[in-house]
């Protein structure tokens, strides 16, 4: 019997999440016990690299693009949508500790700490992010 990858990714058109960090949303989302939340996923300035990825259970907001994964709602606000559109969120639990990540094309350098990146218009400015890369 061949098992299918944990790791094979759900599609979408705006992001891919890996069926681990689908898993670990939907735990989240059944804490929380309230059917409006979805995973809201968002660039902001700041980070060592000049912008940082958020992540938060938030209810959809005017404006938002809403990506409906089976029982999985993604918010992302527009001006976050272009600096994440093709990005893959994955969820990792290793020694050096857990949470979620997010693998970026439109990134052109990364932190150390993988929460906070660069783009080729040199979006965001840097600021020191507290991870010590």
């Amino acid at each position: 019997m061949i098992e299918q990858n944990q790791q094979s990714a759900i599609d979408t058109s705006v992001i891919t999440m890996t069926a681990t960090a689908a898993e670990k949303v939907r735990e989240l989302l059944k804490q929380e016990n309230d059917p409006a939340l979805g995973l809201r996923i968002f660039v902001a300035g700041g980070g060592c690299s000049g912008l940082q990825y958020g992540m938060t259970l938030d209810e959809e907001q005017e404006g938002d693009t809403v990506i409906n994964q089976g029982d999985i709602k993604v918010f992302v606000d527009d001006m976050s949508l272009g600096y994440i559109t093709g990005s893959e969120v994955d969820y990792v639990d290793s020694l050096m500790g857990a949470g979620f990540t997010v693998n970026n094309p439109n990134a052109v350098s990364s932190c150390g700490c993988g929460h906070s990146f660069k783009t080729a218009d040199g979006g965001g400015e840097a600021r020191g992010c507290g991870c010590g890369h």
